[in-house]
Formats: structure tokens, sequence, C-alpha cells
């Protein structure tokens, strides 16, 4: 399950447990979290790509999932239709922060970031948490059949159209990499959908802002 915290943030239920761990899904109007001067971001290219932030802040390079375990760090992902993923590994205090568009997920990157996570940290995938947060639903990704091929998705209808559902499909990415159907928690919120609380590409177009979703790590 997910809350709104007081910033304008979603975040998970079952993680606020966690002392050492802050995190949140934007929305468009969050508040910026504190410690921004910490923050480390990608310059997001729909892609496989894992970037270890060991530390660093600012622009690390292309790629869609930023990995960190340092302590005070702080990475992101910005969205407007494509999925943002959190991963947290309560064991060795490390996390990710992936994006996840129709290509990256085509490209396995949820898969990829929990690798990534296994080479960099020693993370066992089954010792994973992984959340799901505000992206285009099913009810609203609506594809030509180029893409509909990409997933398997059967086309219908006069324009040979097909509806992806991008949160079943990372969700089974990271299934099949090890991460434990009990601890995989999804949003289920349209962000085409809810105009009022999220930014989306699709609907506004160019006019579309950006949201930024974050998992930050204590500085001790």
């Amino acid at each position: 399950m997910f809350h709104k915290d007081s910033r304008g943030f979603y975040r998970v239920d079952d993680w606020d447990g966690f002392e050492w761990l802050d995190h949140g899904f934007g929305t468009r109007h969050a508040v910026t979290p504190g410690g921004l001067a910490r923050l480390a971001t990608l310059k997001q290219v729909h892609s496989a790509a894992c970037v270890a932030a060991r530390g660093r802040t600012g622009v690390l390079g292309q790629g869609d999932a930023l990995l960190e375990n340092t302590p005070g760090g702080m990475v992101a992902v910005k969205t407007a239709d494509c999925l943002p993923i959190l991963l947290v590994d309560p064991v060795v205090r490390a996390v990710a922060a992936v994006h996840a568009g129709w290509r990256g997920t085509v490209a396995r990157i949820a898969a990829g970031a929990v690798a990534a996570m296994a080479a960099e940290f020693g993370t066992e995938p089954g010792n994973l948490r992984a959340a799901i947060g505000p992206g285009i639903g099913k009810c609203c990704f609506e594809v030509g059949p180029e893409v509909a091929a990409e997933f398997q998705e059967p086309v219908s209808g006069e324009g040979r159209r097909a509806h992806v559902d991008l949160a079943a499909a990372n969700r089974r990415q990271l299934l099949e990499a090890g991460v434990t159907a009990s601890a995989i928690a999804t949003s289920n919120l349209c962000t085409m959908c809810q105009a009022n609380e999220f930014e989306s590409y699709r609907r506004d177009r160019e006019k579309a802002g950006r949201m930024l979703s974050f998992a930050a790590l204590g500085a001790s």
C-alpha cells in the first residue's frame, strides 16, 4: 500500500520502518526533498544502462537506473508517464532508482537493475523490496502494432491498437530476477487519468513537467 506524505510524495507503507531510508514518488505538487545538493541523477535515454553513484552527485552520465549504498547519498529519476521504480536492499542498505518507459521495459531495465545491485553490492534478489510508482496505466497506454509486438500484446479494432500494462510487465521482470512477489508494491496510479495529481507527457505533450522520485540513505 502507498500513502502520500506532507511533502506531496507517495511512499510505501511497509518501508516506513526503515529508519535509514527516505523515499518518495513525486506528484505535480510535491515539494523538493531536503538534501538536494547530494542528489544524483542521470540523463535518461530509455536504455538498460545502470550506473553506480558511489557517493557522487549531479548528473552522472547517461542511463536509466542509479544505484547507491553510500550513507547520505540520494538517487532519483524524473518521469511524466514512464514508470519510476525504487529498489531497496535492507540487508546491505543499498537502493536503486529506475526509469522504465516502454523502451526501457523492453530492454529489461528493471531486471538489469537487480543484477547490477547484486554485482555492485552483493545484493541477494530475495532480500530486495521493490516499488512501482505512478505511471501511465493500461487504461490509457494505447499503442500501435509495432510496440504491441514488443510486449506480445494482440492488436484489435479498426486502428489496429492495443493497450499495454507497463507496471505488470515490470513486475514480471522483477519476479523473474528473483524478487519475491510479496516484496513488490505497485501503486496502480495512472498519471494520464489523474490530471490534478500527476504530470503526463501523453496528455499534455510539451507542456508537461517532470516528477522526481527518489531514494536516500541516512548519513549514518
